[in-house]
């Protein structure tokens, strides 16, 4: 990201003893926690912080957020003490409110304070300060660490998504890269549509984005350096090339190079373009993604008659199948950032699925499915997956809209994300801060 954008971050108050507070969201699904979010006063970006928190909040499954019209005390400032009674009375288990002040060199700086209302006890108490124009970020970084105290897990609000926008009819359908913030604001459009693009993927590092683009009419590999827009073609390579995925450490690239109707993977070094060739088949070897330590890669070949999912060491050896569903093909696979979990695409009887399972096959869990759902992608705390959906075809024949959801591992909380048109191929960031 720019480096302008900064933030600091300071202890306002002593926390006191730990709160006992603690949202369970280990099992199958959770009762969301009721939650008061007072007023965020000070200036008029107080509101617009205070909705954006309890938008994240709400959306995650995770939290219930009591109607200000229940509230019975009135938080004037971030230094004032909670009658707890009347928090209890509203059955509130956690209260956060705060107070955002505008500094002479036009920052904002946002003080709150999170309490556990039946404890009596600050879960915390910070200070953030950026930019004005960076306020949305702000509230998402609250909300981060509210989700983190409560439920003991990273947060993924203050994150980005990259994809593909389409439009036009099926036939001359025009695709091209956007970025969004991870609840759909800040929207805006990376390329002009006069190439097609496909399987954008952020690096972790979030300087560059690699996209497969049909650019000159072969498709390639390309990078986009985020701060500058500019585009870097990684070189020319026989056949085509496609299905990118950066290493945990950014510096190399999974990518899958076809010729003469063969596809195997390679590793691509981005400082000095050398290219290593990790697997030798006559199948289709696609699809491969780093698991988060970078020592072993997963992805999907149909060597064993129909398309599976395998995983080799980094350097192509020890390759082992760990799909044996009796029924179905898989596609996509993707290592949770977390490393227990590798998420897929599954095609059973003519039904779309997205699942997951261990790194050893182990586990297999389906927990959505479609029409067409396809290409899912983890948020930075491994709870959560975004994906693309495509609805059926209309009695007329009419193409079916496709667009983004996220839902959370347990098969719960399936959500739409807005994007102003049709969209697929989500890639989430890591975390911003």
């Amino acid at each position: 990201m720019k480096k302008w954008i900064v933030f600091v971050l300071s202890f306002l108050f002593a926390t006191g003893a730990q709160a006992e507070l603690k949202i369970d969201i280990s099992g199958a699904q959770s009762n969301p926690i009721p939650i008061a979010v007072a007023d965020f006063t000070g200036t008029s970006y107080g509101s617009d912080i205070r909705e954006v928190i309890v938008q994240d909040l709400e959306q995650s499954g995770l939290f219930r957020i009591i109607h200000p019209d229940a509230y019975i005390q009135k938080m004037e400032n971030v230094n004032q003490t909670p009658r707890f009674s009347d928090w209890q009375a509203v059955n509130a288990q956690a209260l956060l409110y705060g107070s955002v002040e505008r500094t002479d060199d036009q920052r904002l700086r946002v003080s709150f304070r999170l309490w556990d209302v039946f404890a009596g006890q600050s879960m915390e108490a910070k200070a953030l300060t950026l930019p004005v124009q960076d306020w949305r970020r702000l509230a998402h970084m609250i909300a981060d660490m509210v989700y983190s105290r409560v439920t003991g897990e990273s947060g993924y609000f203050d994150t980005q998504v990259v994809y593909v926008a389409e439009s036009g009819p099926a036939r001359k359908r025009v695709k091209r890269l956007a970025v969004m913030d991870q609840d759909g604001a800040n929207h805006r459009y990376l390329t002009d549509g006069k190439a097609m693009v496909l399987t954008p993927r952020f690096a972790p590092n979030m300087q560059k984005i690699a996209y497969m683009s049909f650019k000159g009419g072969k498709p390639q590999i390309y990078m986009m350096n985020l701060n500058t827009g500019r585009e870097e073609y990684l070189g020319s390579f026989p056949g085509m090339t496609f299905a990118p995925r950066f290493s945990p450490d950014s510096k190399e690239l999974l990518l899958s190079l076809a010729q003469n109707g063969n596809s195997e993977i390679y590793l691509y070094h981005v400082d000095d373009g050398q290219k290593t060739r990790l697997t030798n088949h006559p199948a289709i070897d696609t699809s491969p993604s780093f698991s988060p330590d970078g020592r072993q890669i997963v992805f999907s070949s149909d060597r064993s008659g129909s398309q599976q999912l395998y995983v080799m060491d980094r350097d192509g050896k020890n390759v082992k199948r760990i799909s044996f569903g009796s029924k179905g093909t898989y596609a996509t696979p993707v290592w949770s950032p977390r490393g227990d979990y590798i998420a897929f695409t599954k095609i059973q009887g003519g039904t779309f699925y997205i699942g997951v399972m261990r790194p050893d096959g182990s586990g297999e869990r389906l927990i959505t499915q479609g029409f067409l759902v396809e290409g899912p992608s983890w948020a930075p705390n491994g709870r959560v997956l975004m994906y693309f959906k495509q609805l059926p075809y209309t009695q007329d024949g009419e193409r079916g809209q496709t667009g983004l959801y996220s839902i959370d591992i347990t098969g719960y909380n399936e959500r739409f994300i807005r994007t102003p048109g049709e969209a697929s191929d989500p890639a989430w960031s890591p975390l911003l801060h």
